[in-house]
């Protein structure tokens, strides 16, 4: 009879702050590994401790984490997961009442922990195997915190199926799929009434102490969850698209595969998605069942890869990595540890010597809860479009961290992270991840004074103008989240990054040659992303992007008191603006090179120098509208569009921005339901939110809504309609809604309740009050 576990579709509860003496002083409840087990090997494990309550109280708060990952149930229901994805100085916990998860008298505590070992993503980080649990208050300590009256098994129905890094198909940096031994696996054992008699005791490590502890006993330096519980919602797959060795059920339910037969199934979600695939089978004892993922079908491999439409799948070549089953001749289901990317489900499966049946084959949807507050109406289809893409992208790309694409990396770069903060600011006001990015990376940062190009990640890769676009990511929080004293925190981090920088000036006072990945932007002339230049010097995009922080930290120094500071960077900034100017610029073309002898020339550093106010009025849009048009120069990618677009803005051609979609538009010719690592017919990955600047710019550019103040104290109302003649939308702000409405000659601004600012239109200035204003 199938045990449907609760996990399989209930979301955790909700999760509660932690207690001040948790967060400075060492807890009471200890480390716990599994009793026999190897530190740091591949393994699943299971954890279990009973106890009786006479009543049920009001609140029975916990604190809990494991390493690597764990998931909790009280009673057999899925109470909370995690932890939160950091690293050993910012080992997360999270904290929860489970009192609506309890009964009057025995009462379970179970744990699933498991550590993917060697196999580990690139952004998983591990100490040892281990569980923590801790009372919030004494009273309850002695019936739950983990310690020798935990008892502990390991699970040998999983093995790991490691997903090689590097293949045909890309890059690869996420953890290993699985094997899953229906036979081998202790069904029930999350449930009050299993026998853990059997069970080993387990092995105490040691105390657990928080980060502010006066002592860390051990590596994990323990921080409170700073972010919601992930959200997880069912959704069932659009359609069956073909079959092999059967004929293609309409739908994948109840379907039942003959003894000592073999088929293949290919299962459509309709989009691409973030998600645990959830397969409930019955009968088939020894039957295998093979779960490839993949975001789409591939038309050619060589010479180089390439999908095609999306949608389509005839004659196209299934490439992905898989789960395993095989089943025990019970009715049962499985998911795996952790969610898969994908939008095409092919299901291999070889039946032994009785049937086989599916059940159903359906999936949880998971990602971080953002809520879609902001809206736009131009009354055009394809805008809608564009703004639904993005938003799917930028989802799927936002769990525990941000992460460039769910199906490869699952890294948090700075470069991605910082356009995918301002579309969540735009589109759900929810700054929390954005946070949560700045200071992971800010935990990244060595001795050098340079953050690591991603954070968390066990393998150090380095990008410097990653950490410039960081500096920026402080910037942009300062300037919409209003929590300065945060703020005042991440400029100890900020000067140190300058600090590095400056170093590498030369004599002439610019950029000389600098070590690591100088990466800018997927263009196909340029080596791995780097602009050419000539040897021991920076090219000007990097120059720039130097500027921009250099001018970024002034104003951040200046504004949060540090005044002395500020005037040193903003002096750095003038000196490195006018040698920018005079050894880049061609004043014959006039335009920017990358390089001294002006051969190399790109959009990326044109726009840069807009931004950056090395050139400005007549003169920067004249440039833009060269740079735009003409097509011998290096382009920006999706990701770099982003600064080419604010540099129009900032040239006065915002009144375009709607005439240039063709970016998004060729993505979404190819059967694209998020958008792509890059716009062209060989893109590796096919979900990358740095591509999602439209879900901003429809916003900020158009609509022409923007923080005038820090803490988004103020709003700038400036609109680039282009040749719409009538088009309105909302964004959230933390005091209320802000909607813009704009008919012909008329502009109704709509502001929450104590905003002020200031609508620039039409050559004119109008000042704005809280409530409704019509211009």
């Amino acid at each position: 009879m199938l045990r449907r576990r609760e996990f399989l579709t209930a979301a955790a509860l909700p999760l509660a702050a932690a207690p001040v003496e948790l967060k400075t002083q060492a807890w009471r409840a200890r480390w716990i590994a599994p009793g026999g087990a190897g530190a740091n090997d591949y393994g699943v494990y299971h954890f279990r401790r009973s106890f009786e309550l006479a009543q049920v109280p009001a609140k029975f708060v916990i604190h809990v984490s494991g390493d690597s990952r764990y998931r909790l149930f009280v009673n057999g229901k899925t109470v909370a997961s995690g932890p939160a994805r950091g690293d050993p100085h910012q080992w997360r916990y999270e904290t929860v009442d489970i009192a609506s998860a309890l009964t009057p008298g025995r009462n379970t505590l179970a744990a699933a922990v498991w550590n993917d070992g060697p196999h580990a993503a690139v952004c998983q980080w591990s100490v040892r195997t281990a569980f923590l649990l801790q009372a919030d208050d004494q009273q309850h300590e002695p019936l739950v915190n983990t310690g020798s009256g935990w008892r502990s098994w390991r699970d040998a129905a999983y093995t790991a199926v490691p997903v090689p890094t590097y293949q045909l198909t890309g890059y690869y940096a996420i953890g290993p799929c699985e094997r899953f031994d229906a036979r081998a696996h202790p069904w029930g054992w999350e449930q009050r009434d299993f026998d853990d008699s059997e069970w080993k005791p387990v092995s105490v490590i040691g105390p657990a102490a928080p980060r502010d502890a006066v002592d860390g006993p051990n590596r994990w330096m323990l921080t409170p969850r700073p972010i919601p519980a992930m959200e997880e919602t069912p959704q069932r797959f659009a359609a069956v698209r073909n079959a092999s060795g059967m004929a293609a059920p309409s739908e994948l339910r109840g379907v039942t595969i003959p003894a000592r037969t073999f088929v293949r199934i290919l299962a459509d979600q309709g989009h691409l998605t973030t998600a645990y695939p959830e397969l409930e089978f019955s009968g088939g004892r020894d039957a295998t069942i093979g779960i490839a993922y993949t975001e789409g079908l591939f038309q050619t491999m060589r010479p180089r890869r390439m999908k095609g439409n999306r949608n389509e799948v005839d004659g196209k070549e299934f490439v992905g990595y898989a789960d395993h089953v095989i089943a025990d001749g019970g009715r049962r289901v499985y998911r795996p540890l952790y969610w898969r990317t994908f939008r095409y489900v092919q299901l291999s499966i070889q039946t032994g010597d009785t049937p086989l049946t599916i059940e159903d084959f359906r999936s949880v949807y998971t990602g971080y809860p953002f809520e879609r507050r902001a809206t736009f109406d131009s009354g055009n289809r394809l805008h809608q479009q564009i703004l639904d893409t993005g938003w799917r992208t930028a989802r799927l790309c936002a769990h525990e961290t941000y992460m460039d694409c769910p199906y490869y990396e699952q890294l948090q770069y700075s470069g991605d992270t910082r356009i995918q903060n301002l579309v969540s600011v735009y589109m759900t006001g929810d700054a929390r991840l954005m946070r949560n990015a700045i200071q992971a990376l800010d935990s990244s940062r060595t001795h050098e004074g340079a953050t690591l190009s991603r954070a968390p990640s066990v393998l150090e890769q380095y990008i410097p103008p990653f950490s410039l676009w960081w500096i920026g990511m402080v910037h942009d929080y300062w300037r919409y989240a209003d929590d300065p004293e945060f703020v005042k925190q991440m400029l100890t981090g900020a000067r140190p990054v300058l600090g590095f920088y400056s170093r590498h000036l030369t004599t002439g006072g610019l950029l000389g040659a600098m070590p690591w990945w100088n990466y800018v932007d997927w263009v196909e002339s340029w080596p791995r992303g780097a602009p050419p230049c000539e040897p021991g010097m920076m090219p000007a995009s990097i120059q720039l992007q130097f500027l921009l922080a250099l001018q970024w930290a002034a104003e951040l120094e200046n504004a949060l008191g540090y005044r002395q500071l500020g005037e040193m960077a903003a002096t750095q900034a003038r000196l490195l603006n006018a040698k920018i100017r005079s050894t880049f610029w061609d004043s014959g073309r006039r335009i920017f090179s990358e390089d001294r002898a002006h051969q190399k020339l790109s959009q990326h550093a044109n726009a840069l120098a807009v931004l950056a106010g090395v050139t400005s009025g007549d003169e920067a849009r004249d440039l833009m509208e060269r740079v735009e048009a003409d097509k011998s120069l290096a382009k920006c990618s999706a990701y770099f569009r982003y600064y080419l677009d604010r540099a129009m803005a900032a040239a006065g051609l915002g009144g375009r921005y709607l005439d240039r979609l063709g970016t998004w538009e060729f993505m979404l010719s190819e059967g694209l339901t998020t958008w792509a690592e890059q716009d062209t017919p060989y893109t590796r990955s096919d979900c990358h939110a740095w591509g999602a600047s439209p879900n901003i710019e429809f916003f900020r550019t158009v609509l022409g809504i923007d923080s005038a103040a820090p803490g988004f104290s103020k709003v700038l109302i400036e609109p680039n309609p282009g040749k719409l003649t009538r088009v309105s939308g909302s964004m959230p702000h933390r005091l209320g809604t802000i909607t813009v409405a704009l008919d012909g000659e008329k502009a109704t601004i709509d502001l929450p309740p104590s905003l002020t600012g200031v609508l620039k239109w039409k050559g004119r200035e109008h000042e704005l009050r809280p409530g409704r204003n019509q211009v």
